[in-house]
C-alpha cells in the first residue's frame, strides 16, 4: 500500500516555510531572553596573573629514590594548593577584608536576572540623565579598614571560602607557567585579590618547604639512632653465632663440598655403568662354568689369550690325530699319544672357560661393592651438605641484617649530612613574572558571542522545532501523499476560502469562475473518467469524521454537474445532521426520512437559479436512521432514480460516525471518499477505505479539503495547473460547517 517517496531539499524548504510562524515564535522568544540575560547581567572582569611554578625538590628531603623524577600528581597537586582555604586565608589577612562588609557584591557572587535587570535600568536612567546634563549620584569609595580594627572569624571564613571558590588556575601548555585568575565586579579589586593570592601562595609554598625541611632532620635525626642500635645488635648477634658454629672453618668446608659431592657424583655414575655391564656379562657366561660347551661363542670368554692359544693348539692336535688315522689304527701308540694329547687340551679349555666365568664375577662384585661405597659417600656428603647449610641459613640471615643495618645507617648519616648543609638554604619555586592589572573590558557577559549564539540556537531551534512538528503531524498534506501511501486515485484537491467569499457551499453558484470552482470541475472531470464505459449514477459523498466538507462537497459537486447539462439529483442521506435544506433554503416537513418512513412521497424541490438541479431534502430527524437506511424503500427509490437522472449525488453521514454510510456505500455505483487536509490522519484514510473495501463498496477516489495552497504550493501544483496561478491571494481560511 505505502510506496518510497523521493526526498528533495525543496520538500524540507517546504516544512520550515509551512511552519514558519511558530519557528519564528521560537525564534522570539529565544533571541528575546538570550538579549534579556546578556544585558541583564552584571559584568563580570577577570584578572590574570602568571606564575613560574618549578619542582626543585632537593633530593635530601626524601628517601625514595625516584624522587626526582617527575610527578604526574605534581601540578594538580599545586593548583590544589594554590585554590585552598589557606592561602585563601592568607589574602583576607594580607587585604584585610575579614572588616569588610560585603565584598561577595564586589565579585558578581549572588547576581541573579531580577538584580541584573534592575541594574541594566539603573545604568540606562544613569546614562540617560548624564547625556540630559544631570549629575549621577556618584559612587561610595570603598572604605579601608583601620589596622586596629578586629577581626570577625565569620566573616574571615566567609571571604576566605568565596576566594577560594572563585580563583581558577590553568596551566599553559608545553611550559611551567600558570595563569591563576580571579573574577569580580570590580575590576581593581579582581587584580587586587589575584596578585595577593599570588604572594600567598609563595609564602604558603615557602612555609611548606621549611617545615617539611626541618620535619626531615627531625626524622632523619631520630631515625639514625634506631638504625644505630639496630646495627650494634646485628653485629654483635652475628659475631655471637660465628664464634658459636665455628664459621670461620665451616666456610672452607662450603666451598670443598659441592666440589667433593660433584666429583663422587661422577664416579657413581661411571661405577653404577660399568656394574650394569658386569652385570649383564655375568648373568650371560655363569652357565658356562658348569658346561663350558659353546663357551666359545661368547666374546668375552672368546677374547682371553690363554683360550686362544688353546683353541689354537686344539686345532692343531685335532688336525695331527686326523693324519695319523689315516696311516694308523686306534690303537698304535702313536695314535694313542695325539688322542691323549689332545684330551689334555680339551680338559684345560674347559678350566680356562671356568677360569674366567670366575674372574668376570670377580670384576662384577668389585664394581658393586665400589658402587655402593660411592653411595655411602654421596650421603655422607649430602648429609655433611645439609648440616652445613642449616648453620649457614641461620649465618646468612645475622650477616644480610647487619649489612643492611650498616649501609642505611650509613645512608641516613650522609642525608643529615646534606641536610645540615642545605637546612637554612631558602629555596623558592615559584616567581610571579606577570602580575595582574585591572582589566579594561568585563570577560563576560560576551555580548557579540552571546547574541550570535542566541541567533544560531534560536534559528536552528525554530528549524527544528519546524521538523518536529511535521514528523509529530501525522494527517493529510496533500494529494500526492495520499496517492503514494494508497493505491486509490485523488479526484482533486478543494483549497481554503476566505470568510470575506461568504460560505463555501453554493461558492460554485455564486463565484463561477473562481478557483476553487476550477477544483470542483477537476473533480466532476475525474468522476466523468473514472470508468471505461460510462460514470457512475449514484455518487456517495462522506467523510472520514465530521467536519471535513462533504456536504460542500456534494453541494458543489451537484452544481458543477448540473451546469454541464446533465439531469442531477442531490439527496440529503444524512439523517442525523442534515444541512442541505439549510444550503438551499428549503422549507418542508418532509423529505427523505418520511418517505422511507412511509408517511409521504418522495418530493423534489428545484432551487433557485440552477438548472438541471433537483433536491431532496432529508426532512425531519428519525429516532432510527440506520433501519431507514437499510429498508425496502430505499432500494426501490435508488432503482427507480436511475431512469430519470443522470447524476444521482448523495450526501451521507461520516464513516466512523453512524452506520448509514457503509449501508449506501455498498448499495450505490461509488463512494467519494472526503479528507480534511490538517485534520484526517492517514491512519484514519487507511481505515476508511479498508471498511469500504471490506464491504465489497466500490471507492471512486478521495478528495483532500481544505488545502492551503501557500503552505502546499509544491505538493499540489499539479492539481492546479493554469487556474491555480490566478487566485493564490485568495486562499484563506478552511470553509467551516456549521
Amino acid at each position: 500500500m505505502f510506496e518510497d517517496k523521493e526526498i528533495h531539499l525543496r520538500d524540507y524548504l517546504h516544512v520550515v516555510l509551512k511552519h514558519r510562524y511558530k519557528s519564528m515564535q521560537f525564534f522570539a522568544i529565544i533571541f528575546a531572553v538570550t538579549l534579556l540575560v546578556t544585558f541583564s547581567t552584571t559584568p563580570v572582569y577577570v584578572a590574570t596573573t602568571k606564575v613560574l611554578i618549578e619542582k626543585s625538590e632537593p633530593a635530601n628531603l626524601s628517601l625514595n629514590p625516584y624522587a626526582m623524577m617527575y610527578d604526574p600528581d605534581f601540578s594538580e597537586t599545586q593548583f590544589q594548593l594554590i585554590k585552598s582555604f589557606s592561602v585563601a586565608q592568607r589574602v583576607v589577612r594580607m587585604l584585610g577584608l575579614g572588616q569588610r562588609a560585603n565584598i561577595a557584591a564586589d565579585s558578581g557572587a549572588g547576581t541573579n536576572i531580577i538584580t541584573g535587570t534592575f541594574n541594566w535600568f539603573r545604568d540606562l536612567i544613569s546614562t540617560v540623565l548624564h547625556v540630559g546634563g544631570a549629575k549621577p549620584v556618584a559612587e561610595t569609595p570603598a572604605t579601608t579598614p583601620a589596622e586596629t580594627a578586629e577581626e570577625d572569624p565569620l566573616r574571615l571564613y566567609q571571604q576566605a571560602r568565596m576566594i577560594s571558590g572563585s580563583i581558577q588556575v590553568s596551566p599553559i601548555k608545553n611550559s611551567k607557567i600558570v595563569n591563576i585568575s580571579f573574577a569580580s565586579a570590580d575590576p581593581k579589586m579582581a587584580a587586587l585579590i589575584v596578585n595577593t593570592v599570588a604572594r600567598a601562595y609563595t609564602d604558603e609554598v615557602l612555609d611548606i618547604k621549611m617545615g617539611s625541611s626541618q620535619y626531615a632532620l627531625k626524622w632523619l635525626t631520630e631515625k639514625a639512632d634506631e638504625e644505630r642500635a639496630r646495627l650494634n645488635k646485628t653485629e654483635k648477634e652475628l659475631q655471637e653465632y660465628m664464634r658459636d658454629k665455628d664459621i670461620a672453618t665451616l666456610e672452607n668446608k662450603v666451598t670443598m663440598v659441592p666440589e667433593r659431592m660433584s666429583e663422587i657424583a661422577i664416579k657413581l655414575a661411571q661405577s653404577e655403568t660399568k656394574r650394569k655391564e658386569l652385570e649383564t656379562l655375568y648373568s650371560a657366561v655363569k652357565a658356562y662354568a658348569v658346561n663350558p660347551e659353546g663357551a666359545d661363542e661368547i666374546p668375552a670368554i672368546a677374547a682371553d689369550p690363554v683360550m686362544q692359544s688353546l683353541r689354537s693348539q686344539i686345532l692343531k692336535a685335532e688336525q695331527t690325530v686326523a693324519e695319523l688315522s689315516q696311516k694308523y689304527g686306534q690303537r698304535h701308540p702313536a695314535m694313542v699319544t695325539a688322542a691323549g694329547d689332545l684330551n689334555v687340551l680339551r680338559d684345560r679349555k674347559r678350566e680356562q672357560v671356568k677360569r674366567v666365568v670366575a674372574t668376570i664375577k670377580n670384576e662384577y662384585e668389585i664394581a658393586r661393592s665400589g658402587e655402593e661405597n660411592l653411595r655411602r659417600l654421596a650421603g655422607q656428603a649430602k648429609a655433611e651438605t645439609l648440616s652445613l647449610g642449616e648453620k649457614f641459613v641461620q649465618y646468612g640471615v645475622l650477616k644480610r641484617e647487619a649489612e643492611t643495618s650498616r649501609e642505611l645507617f650509613g645512608a641516613i648519616v650522609k642525608r643529615i649530612k646534606e641536610q645540615g648543609i642545605t637546612q637554612d638554604i631558602k629555596t623558592v619555586t615559584v616567581w610571579v613574572i606577570e602580575k595582574a592589572e585591572a582589566p579594561a573590558s568585563p570577560a563576560k557577559p560576551n555580548k557579540f558571542r552571546n547574541i550570535l549564539l542566541g541567533l544560531v540556537i534560536g534559528l536552528m531551534g525554530g528549524v527544528g522545532l519546524a521538523f518536529f512538528i511535521e514528523y509529530l503531524d501525522n494527517t493529510v498534506k496533500s494529494a500526492e501523499d495520499i496517492e503514494q501511501r494508497f493505491d486509490v486515485p485523488v479526484f482533486g484537491t478543494i483549497e481554503l476560502l476566505d470568510e470575506e467569499k461568504g460560505p463555501a457551499e453554493d461558492i460554485v453558484l455564486r463565484e463561477p469562475h473562481a478557483n476553487i470552482t476550477e477544483n470542483y470541475r477537476a473533480i466532476r472531470t475525474s468522476i466523468m473518467l473514472s470508468t471505461a464505459d460510462q460514470p457512475p449514477k449514484h455518487i456517495l459523498v462522506t467523510s472520514i469524521a465530521p467536519q471535513e466538507g462533504k456536504t460542500t462537497t456534494a453541494v458543489n459537486l451537484a452544481a458543477i454537474l448540473a451546469q454541464s447539462g446533465h439531469n442531477v439529483l442531490l439527496i440529503d442521506a444524512d439523517l442525523r445532521r442534515p444541512r442541505i435544506r439549510r444550503v438551499f433554503g428549503i422549507e418542508t416537513d418532509s423529505g427523505l426520512s418520511t418517505y422511507l418512513a412511509g408517511t409521504s412521497a418522495i418530493e423534489f424541490f428545484v432551487p433557485k437559479g440552477v438548472e438541471h438541479l433537483q433536491v431532496v431534502p432529508s426532512g425531519p430527524v428519525p429516532p432510527n436512521p440506520a433501519e431507514l437506511i437499510g429498508s425496502r424503500h430505499l432500494q426501490d427509490l435508488v432503482a427507480s432514480l436511475e431512469e430519470k437522472f443522470d447524476f444521482i449525488v448523495w450526501d451521507s453521514p461520516p464513516l466512523f460516525a453512524a452506520a448509514e454510510s457503509l449501508v449506501l456505500s455498498k448499495m450505490l455505483s461509488g463512494t467519494l471518499l472526503v479528507s480534511r487536509a490538517g485534520k484526517t490522519t492517514y491512519k484514519e484514510v487507511e481505515r476508511g477505505i479498508k471498511s469500504l473495501r471490506d464491504i465489497e463498496a466500490r471507492v471512486l477516489g478521495i478528495v483532500v479539503n481544505g488545502l492551503n495552497i501557500k503552505e502546499n504550493m509544491r505538493y499540489n501544483y499539479r492539481y492546479y495547473g493554469y487556474y491555480g496561478a490566478q487566485d493564490h491571494e485568495q486562499s484563506g481560511k478552511l470553509p467551516h460547517e456549521p
